[in-house]
């Protein structure tokens, strides 16, 4: 009789695991500028690799597309090998017997079909579209392209006021992104190879935080041209400081009397208060920028008639409307819109939800706001109704664990469906449909559909509505600029086609976006409308960066931010983030790589060294 045994691993495979742990760093470290061509490449490699090889499309056709797509990259090809590179995957994918070699072959199809033109540059011309020097990934994927090493840097030598002027140079909100930003720098920090990405807002709030008042650069000397921004928000407003600092005339129409837009009027303040938004706007104001408060263009002065008095206009106007389901019952009483509420307590006006049963719609931050909000305006208890999983929520996973830890809970594959009020038309209760999650849509996540279940009854006193905001365009409309599906339409440079002189951007433009792409577009717009007025000025910074520090770095773990406990930050609108401590932020700081001087902008050797 033969023994058994119990499985454990070899030292082989104990290898591999860890070499592909090794490969999936590698993948999510992987910065922009990388030639698409050659990446395909080597991700078929891979895929080739893990092929059983039983099977002649994998066995021979992936092994013949690896070929092809060398000889492309070698400059030994001619057109005529796209379409055979296209042809081969579908004949793989048409009759391969398993996944790998079917995903293997649709990658590279996407690929030839997504960037063609890299193929036929490397095929005509022996080089590839992107450019010689490679981004440093923090840079490239922060929208409004601020120097991330360069404020790192400065904040490890304890020069906060420097590091904030360096920000300013291509960010004038550095306070409120130190809190609220998306962080987008951080999803390929190639500190991921090692251990994990650098705490990037967290070091830019640590600087905020130490800074103190830092002064903003002189304006240039007048050019006796006048802008005027319409709209207040993040974007206008970065818009008009860096117009002001160029010496034109800035001035911006907000129809409120605060400005911030939804910085100010759809983000609490225990996420940003209002001291610290404060200190961007009154920074802003402080080139010479002017507000006219409580003017709504369109409607108390007409674009035509900003048209004539001003040299250029600027429109980013946000997006501020809030957008219905279309649900049965949704006229009820007890039935609110997630931006009206959280415009409501920007105002100071706060609800009182005090024992009520609170429903939010949505799974995005707007709908994670407006569920924090509610336990702090009282509620006993908040539920967040959502169609698709937790995975798929939109909103940053900080925000939805925020909101589990404060007592919301989540219920998720639940899509609304009606509202059932009582004889008076209070809310009573949500229905909704159950779903089953399916196949993936065109963004990439899984599509849900009815399930095959009873719809289900949620007891709930208040239902509030977060899917999402629309744009108050018809004035806009009305005067001519073009308008598709909601949003005006504008070129890359901001630029409003046949009308010279009217620029546009932000939300009002892309749709409902993070702050950091407003302001992106905002800085976009003020040196186009600078060159418009027939100038080219430069915003620079005299910050001299420090040089590298020559020294190993060694595997460490990433120092995050504390926050209060939610037990207590739930009962009021204070701040919940703490920040780091000086020596957490030091730490941290030591951990950047230094990407700007280090493993970027220098060629390949091979093929490569042809681009």
């Amino acid at each position: 009789m033969s023994r058994l045994r119990i499985s454990t691993p070899d030292s082989a495979q104990v290898v591999v695991e860890s070499l592909y742990k090794d490969v999936e760093r590698r993948i999510v470290a992987s910065p922009p500028g990388l030639c698409p061509v050659d990446l395909s490449l080597s991700f078929l490699n891979l895929c080739h690799s893990q092929t059983c090889g039983k099977c002649v499309p994998c066995r021979v056709g992936l092994d013949q597309l690896k070929s092809m797509i060398t000889e492309v990259l070698d400059g030994d090809a001619d057109l005529s090998i796209i379409d055979n590179i296209e042809r081969t995957a579908k004949v793989i994918m048409q009759s391969a017997d398993c996944a790998i070699g079917y995903e293997a072959a649709h990658m590279v199809l996407k690929g030839v079909q997504g960037f063609k033109d890299d193929y036929i540059e490397h095929i005509e011309n022996g080089r590839c579209l992107c450019s010689l020097e490679q981004p440093v990934p923090c840079v490239a994927l922060c929208p409004a392209g601020v120097d991330v090493p360069g404020y790192i840097a400065l904040i490890r030598e304890g020069r906060y006021k420097d590091a904030i002027r360096l920000i300013r140079k291509d960010n004038p909100f550095p306070t409120a992104c130190a809190l609220i930003c998306e962080h987008p720098c951080e999803a390929r920090c190639r500190r991921n190879m090692i251990d994990d990405s650098i705490n990037i807002r967290g070091l830019k709030r640590f600087a905020v935080d130490m800074a103190g008042e830092v002064p903003v650069p002189e304006n240039a000397p007048s050019t006796g041209k006048k802008v005027a921004i319409i709209g207040g928000g993040p974007g206008g407003l970065s818009a008009a400081y860096y117009l002001s600092l160029m010496g034109h005339k800035a001035v911006v129409y907000e129809k409120e009397h605060k400005l911030g837009g939804m910085l100010h009027f759809g983000i609490p303040n225990y996420r940003l208060p209002e001291e610290s938004l404060s200190k961007d706007i009154d920074a802003i104001l402080s080139t010479g920028v002017e507000v006219k408060y409580g003017v709504a263009v369109g409607k108390d002065i007409s674009i035509k008639e900003l048209k004539k008095e001003y040299d250029a206009m600027y429109i980013s106007i946000g997006a501020q409307l809030d957008r219905k389901i279309g649900m049965e019952g949704e006229e009820s009483n007890g039935v609110v819109s997630a931006v009206e509420m959280l415009h409501n307590i920007g105002l100071g006006n706060y609800p009182d939800f005090t024992g009520k049963t609170v429903a939010v719609i949505g799974g995005g931050n707007v709908a994670m706001d407006a569920a924090r909000s509610s336990i702090r305006l009282g509620a006993k208890d908040v539920k967040i109704v959502y169609r698709r999983r937790k995975e798929d929520m939109t909103a940053i996973a900080e925000e939805v664990e925020g909101a589990e830890a404060e007592g919301c809970e989540l219920i998720t594959l639940q899509a609304p469906k009606r509202v059932e009020s009582d004889e008076e038309g209070n809310v009573t209760a949500l229905w909704t449909q159950p779903q089953i999650i399916g196949k993936m849509d065109s963004w990439g996540r899984p599509r849900p559909e009815n399930a095959d279940l009873p719809e289900k009854r949620i007891e709930c006193d208040i239902v509030v509505v977060a899917i999402g905001q629309g744009i108050e365009y018809k004035p806009f409309e009305d005067f001519g600029i073009p308008v598709k599906r909601g949003v005006l339409e504008a070129l890359s440079s901001s630029e409003v086609e046949e009308l010279p002189g009217i620029f546009a951007g932000g939300d009002c433009v892309t749709g409902p976006a993070t702050v950091i792409k407003a302001i992106a577009a905002g800085k976009v717009a003020a040196a186009n409308i600078d060159n418009y007025l027939g100038y080219n000025h430069l915003i620079s910074c005299d910050v001299e960066i420090p040089n590298v520090r020559l020294e190993d770095k060694v595997a460490c773990g990433r120092v995050n931010v504390t926050e209060r406990p939610a037990g207590e930050r739930k009962l009021d609108f204070e701040e919940v983030e703490l920040g780091m401590t000086c020596e957490g932020a030091k730490r941290e700081a030591s951990r950047c790589l230094r990407c700007d001087k280090f493993g970027y902008g220098s060629f390949k050797g091979g093929r490569a060294a042809r681009w």
